[in-house]
């Protein structure tokens, strides 16, 4: 590890992060993810969880740990992927005219629309029409309570939030439950053990070379999450969902090193499908919300699975089934008025998506590793909410922060007409093959 990091292991206070975010070896004065809250702190942290998590897997395996030296600039450029991303040299579109912050008649909101069937929503729920643009939609939002759109955006299935301040999160029913346990759950699954070969590699940078990976993620935490997985060896096929839309610069950066199919899991071939090939996987990752994925019975009866899952809001309170983002997330936890002033601001990158993706990771790391032990099979679960408790209790907060610093070109790396971030571990110059098209892929193993 880097000279001054002292990573927490024990999964109860917070599988690999700092205790104090003044511990993690950041160089002083560096700049990158300057923020008022320690974002620093909450990268090198959720990315050293990882490095830990793979020293603990080589460990089981007699193996001696990997000597690390974690980079903040590569950690940064990783955390910025949107920005670091360049296609035919040119910089990829950010949030939709309609993600953002509104002003409504008491207060502020943020909404999310960067997905076409979202911003139906968001109309439908407010009365407007379906050619209406960001104009008509901020004008709407200013005749309603910040509370009364947020409301109907959750009853119509839409993404918003009111801003809320961190004492206000604080006793809100949803931000005691999502503050509350470990930033990392982990529990050991019932059914038969695993019985499968074990696969046998002594390359540490590859741990997990031989391993199958079945990722149902979307957006970035759990595509973040699977993409580490896939750095470190495994054999990572996506399936999406052929009706949904993908954002193409978003599948590009996070589908790096992994395949990429497509099945219908509501039509009974699609069905058939996903559970052949998860007769034979290691680790399931979800990314869909609590409950969403129960009623197709993925993780039942398959021998010593490792499920690792990802959600806005986490598994209990009032708003454990609502849809959410980071920069909901951070809206709603008190977080943007942290980072803002009279108008709310937000953290420098969606810092709560790419930690809980590599937290997600390590958690999975070292459930692999228990399961070498015991042969058992085991849930890791993690959600934007619990990362956020996190920072915002963090202590090392600034009051007038710089600029951030941009992470410069020897952070990224070229293939073809896709310029992106390079891994954020810097024993990794790259990730094992650029992103393949969009559902291009074959749905099965290799």
């Amino acid at each position: 590890m880097a000279s001054g990091e002292l990573l927490v292991t024990d999964y109860a206070n917070g599988c690999g992060l700092p205790r104090d975010p003044g511990q993690v070896g950041f160089p002083p004065g560096d700049g990158f993810l300057a923020s008022r809250l320690p974002t620093a702190a909450l990268a090198l942290g959720s990315v050293g969880a990882l490095a830990s998590a793979v020293d603990r897997l080589l460990v089981v395996r007699g193996q001696e740990p990997h000597r690390w030296s974690l980079d903040p600039e590569r950690i940064a450029a990783s955390f910025a992927g949107d920005r670091m991303m360049r296609i035919d040299g040119d910089p990829v579109p950010g949030f939709a005219p309609m993600s953002g912050f509104f002003a409504a008649s008491d207060a502020w909101v943020r909404t999310h629309a960067n997905y076409p069937h979202h911003r139906v929503r968001l109309l439908e729920a407010l009365d407007l029409p379906e050619d209406s643009d960001a104009g008509l939609l901020s004008s709407r939002i200013g005749t309603l309570s910040a509370q009364e759109i947020e409301d109907r955006a959750a009853d119509a299935g839409a993404v918003a939030a009111r801003v809320r301040t961190e004492a206000e999160w604080t006793r809100h029913p949803q931000g005691i439950a999502s503050g509350a346990g470990p930033i990392v759950r982990m529990d050991t699954t019932s059914g038969v053990t695993f019985t499968g070969p074990t696969p046998l590699t002594t390359d540490p940078l590859r741990p997990l070379a031989g391993l199958r990976v079945l990722d149902l993620t979307r957006v970035l935490a759990g595509p973040v999450a699977a993409r580490a997985l896939a750095l470190l060896g495994a054999q990572v096929l996506r399936v999406d969902p052929p009706q949904l839309h993908e954002i193409d610069w978003q599948h590009r950066d996070t589908g790096q090193g992994k395949r990429s199919a497509l099945l219908d899991l509501a039509s009974a071939d699609g069905a058939d499908a996903v559970h052949a090939l998860l007769a034979t996987a290691d680790v399931l990752v979800t990314g869909y919300r609590p409950g969403s994925l129960d009623r197709f019975g993925l993780h039942e009866g398959t021998s010593g699975l490792v499920h690792g899952s990802v959600s806005a809001w986490g598994n209990d309170g009032p708003w454990a089934h609502r849809r959410g983002f980071d920069s909901i997330v951070q809206a709603a936890s008190g977080i943007s008025l942290a980072e803002g002033g009279l108008h709310p601001g937000a953290l420098p990158v969606q810092a709560l998506d790419h930690a809980s993706g590599y937290l997600l990771a390590a958690g999975i790391v070292d459930a692999l590793a228990l399961r070498a032990v015991d042969g058992r099979g085991r849930s890791v679960s993690v959600a934007l909410a619990r990362t956020a408790r996190w920072l915002l209790d963090a202590p090392g907060r600034v009051a007038d922060p710089a600029e951030p610093r941009v992470p410069g070109p020897a952070a990224t790396a070229t293939h073809g007409a896709v310029t992106s971030a390079r891994p954020p571990l810097p024993s990794h110059p790259q990730y094992p093959y650029p992103a393949h098209d969009w559902g291009s892929d074959a749905p099965h193993w290799i």
